[in-house]
């Protein structure tokens, strides 16, 4: 399976120390050059840049033409890693992206990339039994102010039959 990720799903994972999720769904994680320099460069110091430095299963991906990214922030709003998240997906027929934000997924949606984000990465090791307790691994997505609404938690663990936060 080629699954790409961008770096909010690997930031937010970190944060609540679930990062290996990841790995043990998925197997190798792709990242694009840009992700990998953003999380671990640019946001040096910051929660989740340490933990993907040392994911040895991440592997980091150019782009085979630099120039597709350059064209494609002309004409989008969407950050520069999030694009290439998308072009790299695109560029390996990708079966999985991961992405949170709204518009890059649905961007990615828009171009028939299948999409993920860390509600239902965090579903699926649920279900998996990689995780005992949805409702607090959700809690402490909260308590880490993850740009996610609770709504959305809440009926995610209304669909798994699961009581409210």
């Amino acid at each position: 399976m080629i699954v790409v990720s961008n770096a909010s799903p690997l930031i937010i994972l970190a944060k609540i120390g679930h990062l290996e999720l990841l790995n043990v769904l998925y197997g190798r994680i792709l990242v694009p050059s840009e992700v990998r320099a953003e999380v671990v460069t640019r946001d040096a110091g910051l929660p989740g840049a340490h933990q993907v430095a040392q994911a040895d299963w991440l592997d980091v991906r150019q782009l085979s033409d630099p120039a597709t990214l350059s064209a494609a922030e002309a004409q989008s709003p969407l950050a520069r890693g999030e694009l290439a998240a998308i072009l790299l997906a695109e560029e390996l027929s990708a079966d999985l992206i991961l992405l949170d934000e709204r518009a890059a997924r649905r961007l990615a949606q828009a171009r028939g990339l299948r999409v993920r984000g860390c509600v239902g990465i965090l579903e699926a090791a649920f279900r998996n039994r990689y995780l005992p307790d949805l409702r607090q691994v959700y809690t402490q997505l909260l308590a880490q102010r993850a740009y996610i609404d609770p709504g959305i938690l809440n009926a995610s663990l209304a669909a798994l039959g699961l009581p409210p936060l």
